[in-house]
């Protein structure tokens, strides 16, 4: 499914869920976990003294440069599921693996070229200020924040649940204390700090990552005398498949569910609220279409990496090692396993690469990347409570500043305790569908009325709410009634929709609707919203009156 929405995040989410052995406890992880967590505390300490309105806590006061954000970007969108589960893709399925990187990085051209100047003209704090601009207001709100708060729900359950499992096994703590802390320093990062707390944190853990990475691709092929033909070879010697690692659909060979996975990686990108918020964080639209130009080239680079490592993984972690594996005993066999999954690929990687105080490195590194990931869904989740439900939608527009602000920080509180008592109750479940659910609700609730809202004159309210919520809807079905939970989950023999992934049947559905609708749609609401179309046109691709929107 995906990663946000793919199989690696769906890999990612499943292995790590369930009994974890624990490792012995391991001192430099700790380390390097303190030595993170005490800099960004300070990051938010020097955000929280620079946040003195609605506009410095959900958009950072619009100073972040392009470099920044895009860096920030790609931050936001190199999840750990990223970096641990394509990895782990690799390793265990070889050149398949791929089709998830690539996945993931072709939605950006998309966001690049369609979506970032005309959001970042029209919008003010949340994408829902673009679906709304020339909208009625209240129904297409509750629509917009439906949609934020239940991609941001699932999306922070994997998240979390992940993270704790990641920290049980490699910290030695037990589960509910590494779920408490995840909780408890997201809260801290966005209560304290807002989006230029998030930012930061989200720079500074993409700027980690992405070294890391690098450290350990080029000790990967400085072993192999930088010859990526060499590496291929070496690894079709060693891997237990042969040849057949490095031939195409060893993971998804049903067409209709290659092609409906690629539609969900694109779009469900384009509609992810905690990725679209980001670009109200930048100063004008100049600078929203460098920071997707910067985020596209560090998240393909960052994908490259995951390949190499996954191959390199597959010549140094090899199953005579104890250090790496384990016997175990199933039923009446035994057998050889990587301690802690095989998701655990790039992190036993590290110890073999660079030792015990890379390993701490690159552990503390994964804890941070799903820290990072948690705060900008919670800061997304509660700009969609206090600025899309309380001020547009309860107050009619008319909270104060501090008002709204006061709502955000209660929504932070009670999202961070929302996400502690999820990740604890769904400690023993299958969360791989949850992650698989977001992307899918992304690409077919968001991104169609998205869309249309932006380049379609015909668009009316009735349309927008009915077309976005047949997307929401039918997606949550389907993936229901996929293999994903009707046979994984709730053990079924066979599933009744057969496909993993909704989105080609989901996407279409939702634009349909939205137009047969808006087609339908004759009452006086409609042509007011018709109407609006040429001034908001005009300001999408002009930015006339943008900086003044923003300001207020």
């Amino acid at each position: 499914m995906i990663s946000p929405v793919c199989l690696a995040s769906v890999a990612f989410a499943d292995a790590l869920t369930g009994d974890v052995e624990k490792q012995a406890l391991n001192i430099s992880a700790i380390v390097m976990f303190f030595i993170f967590v005490a800099a960004t505390l300070g990051v938010t300490y020097w955000a929280a003294k620079r946040v003195k309105s609605t506009k410095d806590f959900y958009t950072a006061g619009g100073g972040i440069s392009g470099f920044q954000n895009g860096l920030a970007l790609a931050g936001d969108y190199m999840s750990a599921a990223s970096f641990l589960g394509i990895s782990a893709l690799v390793f265990t399925k070889g050149y398949d693996g791929l089709i998830y990187s690539t996945g993931f990085l072709v939605g950006w051209p998309i966001v690049l070229f369609l979506i970032a100047e005309r959001l970042r003209n029209l919008g003010k704090f949340t994408f829902a200020d673009v679906v709304a601009y020339r909208l009625n207001q209240k129904p297409v709100r509750i629509f917009a924040a439906t949609g934020t708060l239940l991609v941001v729900a699932l999306y922070l359950i994997a998240q979390v649940v992940g993270a704790g499992k990641l920290i049980e096994l490699l910290f030695g703590l037990n589960y509910i204390w590494a779920v408490m802390i995840v909780g408890v320093l997201m809260v801290l990062y966005v209560l304290f700090g807002g989006m230029l707390a998030t930012t930061w944190v989200q720079i500074i853990k993409a700027i980690l990552l992405l070294s890391g990475a690098t450290f350990i691709a080029v000790v990967v092929l400085n072993s192999v005398g930088f010859s990526p033909e060499m590496m291929f070879k070496k690894a079709v010697e060693i891997h237990e498949s042969g040849k057949s690692i490095m031939a195409p659909g060893g993971l998804v060979n049903n067409p209709v569910d290659a092609i409906s996975l690629g539609l969900a990686l694109m779009f469900g990108t384009a509609g992810l609220p905690h990725i679209l918020m980001r670009f109200f964080t930048v100063p004008d639209a100049k600078e929203a279409r460098k920071s997707v130009f910067y985020a596209t080239g560090f998240i393909g680079y960052f994908y490259l990496l995951t390949f190499i490592i996954g191959f390199g993984a597959i010549m140094f972690l090899t199953k005579d090692n104890p250090l790496f594996f384990h016997e175990v005993i199933k039923g009446e066999k035994t057998v050889i396993e990587m301690i802690g999954g095989t998701n655990m690929a790039a992190v036993h990687l590290s110890k073999a690469v660079g030792g015990d105080y890379f390993l701490g490195f690159i552990s503390a590194v994964s804890f941070a990347t799903i820290l990072a990931v948690v705060a900008g869904l919670t800061l997304s989740g509660a700009s969609a409570i206090s600025h899309d439900l309380y001020n547009q939608v309860v107050r009619k527009g008319q909270a104060t500043s501090h008002e709204e602000m006061r709502v955000s920080k209660i929504a932070t509180v009670l999202l961070g305790v929302v996400a502690i008592v999820l990740g604890v109750a769904f400690e023993s479940q299958n969360v791989a569908f949850m992650v698989g659910l977001a992307f899918a609700l992304a690409a077919s609730g968001n991104f169609p009325i998205l869309m249309l809202s932006m380049f379609w004159k015909g668009l009316t309210t009735r349309g927008a709410v009915c077309g976005g919520f047949a997307g929401l809807l039918s997606a949550t079905v389907l993936i229901i009634f996929g293999p994903s939970v009707w046979v994984q989950v709730l053990g079924h023999d066979s599933p009744i929709f057969p496909y993993g992934n909704p989105a080609l049947f989901t996407i279409p559905l939702a634009f349909i609707v939205a137009y047969v609708v808006s087609k339908l749609d004759n009452s006086e609401q409609a042509a007011k919203d018709k109407a609006g179309y040429l001034p908001q046109y005009v300001r999408s691709v002009t930015g006339i009156g943008a900086a003044q929107a923003s300001d207020h």
